[in-house]
């Protein structure tokens, strides 16, 4: 009997694996198979700004998932779609290791002293991505996925994250093809 416990959590431990770590929502009047075209929005009339090594690896992720759906980048003018993405910091909370009691009692009753597990607080990025109508202006869709990027990682493995991150994304686009 503890055998089929024991593979029956390692099954669920592997589908909870597999499974999607990428949240979207939709406008549901929009028609979706009225988008042909798409082009990065302007980013916030701030053309100083130099775009980050993390910052281009996400566009040219988006443009390649963009490209598989058959879709054609345009100028931002002729664009059905407008892409923005950004990165939002977040902080967290972990706990990490036991906590530690005791107790005495005899029967039913007894008294127990137990301290809490060490916590620590976690600085983590949340990747969110958005297709805005360009006529209406109004964002038809949007996806958002927190993953953990660190300084101490090559910057091959943090290309193959964000390209896993925003690939995992687009395939929940166009919406009710799942």
């Amino acid at each position: 009997m503890t055998m089929r416990v024991a593979i029956a959590s390692l099954m669920m431990l592997l589908l909870a694996g597999c499974a999607s770590k990428s949240v979207t929502d939709y406008d549901s009047g929009a028609v979706f198979g009225n988008y042909t075209s798409w082009a990065f929005a302007d980013r916030r009339g701030d053309d100083s700004a130099f775009q980050s090594l993390d910052g281009s690896r996400v566009r040219a992720a988006v443009e390649r998932e963009l490209n598989r759906k058959a879709m054609n980048k345009v100028s931002a003018g002729e664009a059905d779609l407008l892409v923005t993405w950004e990165v939002v910091e977040e902080e967290r909370l972990e706990s990490s290791g036991v906590g530690l009691g005791f107790g005495i009692g005899r029967g039913n009753f007894g008294w127990g002293l137990a301290s809490a597990p060490p916590v620590r607080e976690i600085q983590e990025g949340k990747l969110v991505v958005e297709l805005v109508d360009a006529g209406t202006e109004k964002v038809v869709w949007r996806a958002a996925s927190r993953r953990y990027l660190n300084e101490d990682q090559s910057p091959e493995h943090r290309r193959e994250l964000i390209d896993e991150v925003v690939a995992d994304m687009f395939s929940k686009y166009p919406p009710g093809l799942d």
